[in-house]
């Protein structure tokens, strides 16, 4: 008996995290807004300088660090396991400061920020994702990490590739990045309705 109790224990404190990060599926859900905002202002207006698009992608990277960073902390706050969703927050925040700063940057060396931004990025949001439970939508955050790497990767490939090609790439990029975010939010946001009537009905 006290062996089937102590299990069950286990499993609850292993749920936790995830259980935690559900109740804060909105906060997804804001940062793929974002994300898609600013990946169809983007594309479809590439005509601005590339100081305009330096200091747009410092915005929404402001915006999303913090975004991610509320989120990370909210979830890890009696847990310790979201730790790299943290330092995601925080590495958006520094790149979206250093972009403010500098933004007389040549194409090619903004270009190589934002591959060095999206790799780095994109790995430890991958990582994180397998920490997240199946059902909360593990594969989805995998999905957006994904998507940086190989957003990343491509700039790497190709540094000498137009300003409206580059426009157009991280307009396509942020809008497939934030589709994934808003359906991990509705994923969250299923597994915290679940759990809570779950609840409701043990009491």
């Amino acid at each position: 008996m006290t062996s089937t109790t102590d299990n069950s224990n286990a499993d609850v404190k292993i749920d936790l995290p995830s259980a935690r990060l559900a109740k804060n599926w909105w906060l997804f859900l804001l940062r793929g807004a974002f994300g898609i905002i600013f990946g169809l202002l983007a594309f479809f207006l590439p005509g601005p300088t590339m100081l305009s698009l330096v200091l747009l992608f410092s915005a929404y990277m402001l915006v999303d660090g913090v975004a991610a960073i509320i989120s990370a902390v909210r979830a890890m706050r009696k847990s310790g396991q979201w730790g790299l969703l943290l330092f995601e927050g925080l590495l958006n925040i520094a790149v979206g400061v250093a972009a403010f700063i500098w933004p007389g940057l040549t194409v090619i060396a903004f270009v190589l920020l934002v591959a060095a931004w999206a790799i780095v990025s994109g790995v430890l949001m991958t990582t994180a994702g397998f920490r997240l439970k199946l059902d909360h939508g593990r594969w989805w955050m995998v999905l957006g990490g994904l998507l940086s790497i190989v957003y990343g990767a491509l700039l790497v490939a190709m540094p000498l590739i137009g300003a409206v090609v580059l426009t157009w790439w991280m307009g396509a990029y942020a809008v497939a990045f934030g589709t994934a975010l808003i359906i991990l939010s509705f994923k969250l946001r299923a597994r915290q309705r679940e759990q809570a009537g779950t609840l409701a009905a043990a009491v």
